[in-house]
C-alpha cells in the first residue's frame, strides 16, 4: 500500500516546480516566502481558491486569512491536505487600542507603550476583532497560522471541534474572554470565570477599575518593599537633631 506521505510530498513538489493553472494561483502570494511557505501557500490556495485573502511571512510563519465563511473548511484542508495533525491554539485578538484611564502619562516609562490607532498584524484585517489558529504538521515540521475577521458587533465564527478535537478547550477560552461565538461548538461554558460574570476580559474596552482608581504601577505611590518603611524610620530617627525627639521642651 503506497505511503500517503510520500503522495503528498510528491503532489507538493509537483505544484512548486510546474506551473499551475490559473484558476489554482492567489494574488496574496508574496514573494519574500521560503519555499516551505510557498508550497503551503500553493495548497491552501488550490483548495481554498477565493477564499484565500491575503497572505504574509511573520518571523518565520506562514500567516493566510481566509474568508469568514471558509474557516472550518481551512482547518479541513489543513488536516487533510497539509497534513497538520497538531492544533497548537485558537485565539481571538482585539486591535482596538486601550483606553487611557486613572490619568495614566502618555510617555512614561513605567507605562507600556499602547498606539493610539487600530493597527493590524501579518495579513491585515478589515475590523477590530480576528480569530487565530496555528496548526503544525508533526511528520514534515511545517506549520501555518490561519486567520479569519470577525463582525464587530457579534462577533462568531464556525466551531473547528468536528475536525480538531482539541479546540474545543481553545474556543471556550475564547468564548470567555473576547466574547467569539462558536457555532457548532458542543458545550461552550466558562473556564475560568463564575458563570454570573459580565463582560470578556479580554477585549481592550473591558473596564479595569485599579487603572482608574490608580495608574499604572510605578508611576506614583509605588508600594514600598517589606522592610523598607523601617530602614526609612530608622535613618529619619538618626537625622533628627539633639533634643527634637522629645518634642518641644520649652
Amino acid at each position: 500500500m503506497p505511503d500517503e506521505t510520500e503522495d503528498v510530498e510528491e503532489q507538493v513538489a509537483d505544484e512548486q516546480t510546474t506551473d499551475a493553472p490559473a484558476d489554482e494561483t492567489t494574488d496574496a502570494e508574496p514573494a519574500h516566502l521560503s519555499d516551505t511557505e510557498a508550497k503551503i501557500l500553493g495548497r491552501l490556495g488550490r483548495e481554498l481558491g477565493d477564499d484565500v485573502v491575503e497572505s504574509a511571512s511573520a518571523f518565520g510563519t506562514l500567516v493566510v486569512r481566509v474568508k469568514p465563511t471558509a474557516w472550518r473548511r481551512a482547518a479541513e484542508v489543513s488536516k487533510t491536505e497539509l497534513q497538520c495533525d497538531y492544533l497548537s491554539f485558537i485565539s481571538g485578538i482585539d486591535w482596538q487600542p486601550a483606553p487611557r484611564e486613572g490619568g495614566e502619562v502618555a510617555g512614561a516609562s513605567s507605562a507600556p507603550v499602547q498606539p493610539t490607532e487600530m493597527t493590524f498584524g501579518a495579513a491585515g484585517s478589515t475590523g477590530r476583532f480576528q480569530l487565530l489558529a496555528h496548526v503544525e504538521s508533526t511528520n514534515h515540521k511545517w506549520g501555518v497560522t490561519l486567520k479569519t475577521d470577525l463582525d464587530d458587533t457579534s462577533p462568531r465564527a464556525e466551531s473547528w471541534v468536528s475536525v480538531y478535537p482539541g479546540a474545543d478547550w481553545h474556543e471556550r477560552e475564547c468564548w470567555e474572554m473576547f466574547g467569539v461565538s462558536f457555532d457548532g461548538h458542543p458545550s461552550l461554558r466558562h473556564i475560568y470565570l463564575p458563570s454570573e460574570f459580565e463582560g470578556h476580559p479580554l477585549r481592550k474596552d473591558f473596564p479595569l477599575l485599579a487603572r482608574q482608581v490608580k495608574p499604572w504601577p510605578g508611576l506614583v505611590d509605588v508600594e514600598a518593599m517589606p522592610g523598607e518603611e523601617e530602614k526609612e524610620e530608622d535613618a529619619a530617627e538618626e537625622g533628627q537633631p539633639e533634643g527634637a525627639e522629645g518634642g518641644d521642651t520649652s
